[in-house]
């Protein structure tokens, strides 16, 4: 009789043997046939650079082709990041207009002398994407007032490669990198308008993006904040590429942006502020508001509940919470298990937040960050709601949970968000549930952590997290019943009357792939009882 682990080699075995043949494949003369099958179109549709703007960091300083080493650009040993930007040509954004066209192309030409056969560095799935879109947009450098020789060799080699793009896309395993390569294929197709067939494969491709990754509510299915304002800046690229070429922009294009927009109008414009779940921290989201200004893009969202998100406002005071499940493991290498997590906002400052997230995945604060302890939520004997696994340098679930008996109230004097999960529930045979009341006219927020077990027998440790930001002062009170927290010009009240409270030191990620020192209050007790109801108040002063 077979059992799992043997299954499991065998699975292993399988995998290995597949992927070295695809390296040999790819190699070979075959392959390379393959991919070089292109037809002789003209480069028809040429792309505006400035569309890329939402997603280029445009520098005010721009760079002459001849301030690089243009014979040698090539041979140069270098870093795998340094590698990855350089072969994906998006420093072309950077080069002054007034930079010799010649000496641009010849660039080009000295990378299609070195690289001009598939290798599996310089034409990874998401650098030879980018590639592709930096040569085309930026035409009036690497291809205006070239002579016949070099336009064949250029479209060539964009059409070999997108026909490289198109044999991959579907073993590619990161949907951001689909996306960029979708995207991609259907500029190949929007610019060489003889070749339809790259059209169609790219609009059959983006279908299957939105189908496979995106709910029915217009929230990417990882809940990830990030991913969603990824996809929405690429659909609107697409859209105006589409535009730009007097094309007509399919219908579901416009259908999808619409309900991304009115997501990123939940999640950002109607507060104007990050909120850290699933793998957010702070951005620059103004800029992109910019963007979509300049291009005529409005978005509007009224709703209080979205992608498993509760966000209540006023005009001094936000509340948002984590009411969401966890997502799929497909879907989950970012997630943060921090459910029934919460942030409080005063006057536009963090009174509450959640501790950010480390996204370089190669560093242990990566790990550290998605940790039921860095948010503010409920932990029981130390661990997370969720439990993980590593499979090709991502943490994705392996247990998640659900939440459920989610409940809303948003009147005028009065705020209540309600949700239970069942996190814990294998481990622990343990349901949390969560209550958060806000009273505007008190400006007093009243807590409620409830445990429900099904066997009381054992006793459980657990902790409440309060995170605050690094700028926020905390001070407990002599008779250890209050804590003050100083929020800049503002005074807040702690308390919690039957357990214990204290202050505790921990890291802040709100910036990207760094760290601060900052503080925390919690409350640690005893679990003993069937039900344990935990309450704590946080007020104005």
């Amino acid at each position: 009789m077979i059992n799992i682990n043997t299954l499991g080699f065998l699975g292993q075995i399988y995998f290995s043997l597949k992927e070295n043949f695809k390296k040999i494949y790819q190699t070979s003369n075959f392959y390379e046939r393959k991919i070089s099958k292109t037809l002789k179109s003209n480069f028809y549709y040429k792309p505006s650079p400035h569309l890329l703007s939402s997603i280029i960091k445009f520098q005010n300083k721009k760079y002459r082709i001849e301030d690089f080493a243009i014979e040698t650009i090539w041979k140069n040993k270098i870093g795998t990041k340094d590698f990855e930007k350089l072969n994906n040509f998006f420093w072309f954004f950077s080069l002054d207009l007034k930079s010799s066209k010649e000496n641009t192309q010849t660039v080009i030409k000295n990378w299609i002398k070195e690289n001009g056969k598939y290798n599996k560095n310089s034409w990874k799935f998401d650098i030879t994407s980018k590639r592709i879109i930096a040569w085309l947009s930026n035409h009036q450098l690497t291809y205006q007032d070239s002579n016949d020789e070099y336009r064949l060799m250029f479209d060539h080699m964009i059409q070999k490669q997108t026909n490289h793009l198109i044999n991959e896309i579907k073993s590619s395993n990161k949907f951001e990198n689909k996306l960029i390569g979708c995207s991609a294929i259907i500029l190949t197709g929007l610019a060489y308008k003889n070749e339809k067939d790259y059209l169609k494969n790219g609009l059959n491709i983006l279908k299957n993006i939105i189908k496979s990754s995106i709910d029915n509510q217009g929230f990417t299915k990882s809940r990830n904040i990030k991913q969603l304002i990824f996809y929405l800046k690429y659909f609107i690229i697409i859209r105006e590429w589409f535009k730009e070429s007097q094309n007509v922009v399919p219908e579901y294009i416009d259908e999808t942006i619409f309900y991304l927009g009115s997501s990123y109008a939940f999640i950002w414009k109607n507060i104007g502020t990050d909120i850290f779940f699933n793998g957010n921290y702070q951005s620059k989201n103004s800029d992109f508001d910019q963007y979509l200004n300049r291009f005529g893009y409005t978005f509007k969202n009224e709703v209080n509940e979205l992608g498993g998100y509760a966000i209540l406002k006023n005009k001094k005071i936000i509340l948002a919470m984590d009411i969401g499940s966890s997502p799929s493991k497909n879907f989950s290498k970012d997630y943060q298990y921090g459910a029934l997590s919460f942030e409080i906002f005063s006057n536009q400052k963090k009174l509450i937040t959640n501790a950010g997230y480390f996204t370089d995945k190669k560093n242990k604060l990566n790990k550290l960050s998605k940790s039921t302890a860095l948010h503010s939520t409920l932990i029981l004997e130390d661990f997370s709601s969720c439990s993980s696994k590593k499979i090709n340098n991502n943490i994705i679930v392996d247990k998640g949970l659900k939440v459920f008996k989610k409940n809303i109230v948003n009147e005028k004097d009065y705020w209540k968000i309600t949700g239970s999960h069942d996190g814990y529930f294998n481990k622990f045979s343990t349901i949390h549930e969560r209550e958060i009341e806000f009273y505007p006219e008190e400006n007093k927020f009243v807590g409620t952590d409830k445990i429900f077990r099904k066997d009381s027998n054992k006793k459980l440790k657990f902790d409440i997290r309060f995170h605050l930001a690094p700028n926020s002062k905390v001070m407990k009170t002599q008779n250890s019943k209050y804590i003050l927290i100083e929020l800049e010009d503002e005074g807040w009240r702690f308390s919690c009357d039957k357990f214990d409270i204290n202050i505790d030191n921990s890291l802040y990620f709100g910036n990207k792939n760094s760290y601060k020192d900052n503080q925390n209050i919690f409350i640690s007790g005893i679990n003993k009882e069937n039900e344990q109801i935990i309450k704590w108040e946080i007020i104005k002063l």
